[in-house]
């Protein structure tokens, strides 16, 4: 069964010191299930890494070695958003649009969310969807 991969619970998996419970069952799920994605999961997760390299906390090397690494994963990037939905869960639990569109999947796929965002999560739970 797909599930619903936030970028918080991915990028943990880059820096040891913020492995999660939650990051790591994700993690242990992509050997029998695909995760699913939405479209800004794409820029998010490279944001995360560009800053971590302006901190000092990887190199440009270990950035490059983990977008090979998640490459090789199966994680599906879904292009489809319904907008209304994910306007309508911004709404109704104060979400940004960002964590709001992988609720939406989530809804859309009934499929759990990994996630280490406590508001995605707290709505998540709220919705009626499961929690990896």
């Amino acid at each position: 069964m797909p599930f619903v991969l936030d970028a918080s619970a991915a990028a943990a998996w880059c820096f040891p010191d913020e492995q999660a419970g939650a990051a790591d069952r994700a993690f242990d799920r992509l050997t029998t299930d695909e995760a699913v994605v939405p479209h800004l999961w794409w820029f998010e997760i490279r944001n995360v890494l560009i800053v971590n390299e302006r901190r000092g906390r990887v190199t440009a090397a270990d950035t490059t070695a983990f977008l090979g690494d998640l490459g090789r994963l199966p994680i599906r990037v879904d292009a489809n958003p319904g907008e209304r939905l994910v306007l309508a869960l911004a709404r109704r639990y104060r979400l940004t649009v960002y964590d709001a569109a992988y609720l939406e999947l989530a809804v859309r796929l009934d499929a759990p969310v990994a996630s280490l965002d406590r508001a995605l999560n707290a709505a998540s739970r709220s919705e009626g969807v499961g929690i990896v």
